[in-house]
């Protein structure tokens, strides 16, 4: 099989300095696709470049999250168990987990699936901004109703079906072999079709490292991707001193920017035998069937029938 990558630029429309790093990126096909963000500050300079560049792929960043004070923002529901008490989103995923309330999550979520569709954008997947939907700080999981709604649009998800040995965030996680066979069979049943695998880098810049160094690890991993359908994302920005001295890693979404214009990125692309391929891909070639009765069974769990 050849090795075919998704590289997704997270946080589409946070901002406007994230906002001009993407829509670069993806007018000189640098990347696969992007994920808005419907409640952000930045969500009409996004969805108005989506409007007029419909051959994009670009999906619904499902956010419940507000994590950074200079760029804060509320729900578009405005249900306030996902609120904090400054009126926004919560700033970690373990508040969000603790404070949510399953109705109003859900509400929340068909609104950013509604906001996209009202602003003529045919989003090609979904993937959730911090995680804060599979339970991973607290326990609490709506992966089965983000599922649902993936199952009834007929979109693909980000998740991974498989675990590559060296992906150190998930890897050696407890457990996480078990949780991920479960959300993987569900996603079966429902017809959300998910790729192969998901590779993740430090967010953040680690001790020591510069962008060379950061340059050099990430060409190494194109060397060493698994054979299907891989995706990794990034979270571009162009330089801004605003948001650079109040945004931490700022530096680091620079690097990224950067290193998808790098000549040498591009060179080790090709010689590794490595394809971008988006989440169009995914939905037309890695779907699984729908499992009739398993599908009318999982309806009546999440109270469809």
């Amino acid at each position: 099989m050849a090795k075919l990558l998704i590289l997704n630029c997270d946080d589409f429309g946070q901002s406007a300095p994230a906002n001009e790093a993407i829509m670069h990126l993806l007018e000189e096909r640098r990347v696969s696709s992007a994920t808005i963000m419907t409640p952000a500050q930045g969500f009409d300079q996004a969805a108005d470049w989506c409007r007029r560049h419909p051959e994009a792929s670009v999906g619904l960043h499902l956010t419940f999250t507000s994590e950074y004070d200079a760029v804060r923002f509320a729900s578009l529901t405005g249900r306030p168990s996902l609120h904090d008490a400054e009126g926004f989103m919560y700033k970690t995923v373990e508040a969000f987990e603790r404070g949510s309330a399953k109705a109003d999550v859900v509400a929340e979520m068909n609104a950013q699936f509604d906001a996209v569709a009202r602003a003529g954008i045919a989003v090609t997947h979904a993937d959730n901004h911090m995680g804060s939907l599979y339970g991973i700080a607290a326990g609490r999981s709506y992966l089965p109703q983000v599922f649902w709604q993936c199952s009834r649009m007929g979109l693909p998800f980000r998740l991974f079906r498989h675990i590559d040995p060296a992906e150190a965030l998930t890897a050696n996680a407890p457990g996480v072999e078990a949780t991920l066979a479960k959300a993987v069979a569900l996603c079966d049943t429902l017809g959300v079709a998910v790729p192969d695998y998901l590779l993740s880098h430090p967010y953040g810049i680690e001790p020591g490292e510069t962008y060379e160094s950061f340059k050099a690890m990430l060409i190494a991993k194109l060397y060493k991707l698994p054979e299907g359908v891989v995706e990794t994302y990034i979270h571009p920005a162009v330089p801004d001193a605003d948001l650079g001295a109040r945004i931490p890693n700022w530096e680091k979404r620079v690097w990224e920017y950067k290193l998808m214009l790098d000549p040498d990125f591009a060179a080790a692309m090709k010689d590794a035998g490595v394809q971008l391929t988006d989440y169009r891909y995914v939905r037309e070639k890695l779907r699984r069937p729908r499992l009739g009765s398993a599908f009318r069974l999982a309806k009546l769990a999440l109270g469809r029938g």
